[in-house]
């Protein structure tokens, strides 16, 4: 069993107040009676409190939040998480030792609680407050979506992310993250980089905290990711919360039916160029969209 490196003890109903009563979380969740939920009224304030300094960070808009939840729902969550032992992780030179769980696949009632609240109007006003998008769509496939883990050894390579959803056919606009790593050391690596549009440096290097959430905008050069192999001890693992949002698309973007994630190069490092990619945005770059669709269809 892995070690998450932090103290799981059950989640006591009562613990998660309210941020805006407490002055201690972005955002807080409200007991129904066991069920926990956000409030829209707060959300929205709390999105839009924000919105000037997502837009003003480089090097594409983003934000990072601090003690973004209550810590102890967190850690329930955290308590819950899948064992990957046995299960299959991508194992390639752009994404190593990678394991990703949909929430259908975990067992954890707050897990899925915190997931279906991640993908509810209360939440979408949030992510709308902050960065102006109106007309957000969450994803009740969880494309790519879920938890996520990386081993010791493993990495996410430099990328873009895909930018259509297949089965709803709508555009990608934000990622969010949340950090599921108590007693994460600076040695252990696995800081998200973001790097400028032109690929030539890391503007921003985010450690993965507990409890930290980071909320970007995603594009054809929004790049991003953590390429060093993790160093941390064989009995801890990188672990996060991942949702995407989406919004319906104008006809032009349908054309980008052929695009995937997107992986580069970092200048000067022994990173490999993905071919299998490169050739498959080729020839969606330039083949008619006429002729994609009619391959397609």
């Amino acid at each position: 069993m892995f070690d998450t490196g932090q103290k799981t003890g059950p989640f006591v109903p009562g613990s998660c107040r309210r941020s805006d009563e407490i002055g201690m979380h972005v955002l807080g969740l409200t007991d129904l009676g066991g069920y926990w939920c956000f409030d829209v009224e707060q959300c929205g304030a709390a999105g839009a409190l924000r919105a000037e300094e997502y837009q003003a960070n480089q090097p594409f808009p983003h934000i990072v939040l601090d003690d973004f939840l209550d810590p102890d729902f967190l850690r329930g969550v955290a308590g819950e998480f899948p064992d990957s032992g046995d299960r299959e992780c991508f194992m390639r030179e752009q994404e190593r030792l990678k394991f990703q769980f949909r929430p259908d696949q975990c067992d954890g009632p707050l897990t899925r609680m915190l997931f279906a609240e991640l993908n509810s109007r209360a939440f979408l006003s949030f992510l709308s407050g902050l960065t102006g998008i109106e007309g957000l769509i969450p994803d009740p496939y969880h494309a790519g979506a879920g938890l996520h883990e990386t081993r010791q050894g493993g990495h996410l390579g430099i990328h873009a992310d895909f930018p259509r959803h297949m089965e709803m056919g709508v555009i990608r606009r934000l990622n969010l993250l949340i950090y599921l790593n108590e007693d994460w050391h600076d040695e252990y690596g696995g800081a998200l980089e973001l790097w400028d549009r032109g690929m030539r440096a890391a503007v921003r290097r985010i450690m993965p905290q507990f409890g930290r959430a980071v909320i970007f905008s995603t594009d054809r050069d929004t790049f991003h990711g953590h390429p060093d192999p993790l160093s941390c001890p064989e009995n801890r693992s990188r672990r996060s919360i991942a949702t995407y949002y989406y919004t319906a698309g104008a006809e032009q973007d349908q054309d980008l039916i052929e695009r995937t994630t997107d992986f580069r190069r970092r200048p000067g490092s022994a990173d490999k160029r993905d071919w299998r990619v490169l050739f498959h945005h080729l020839k969606a770059d330039w083949m008619p969209p006429a002729l994609q669709r009619r391959r397609n269809g």
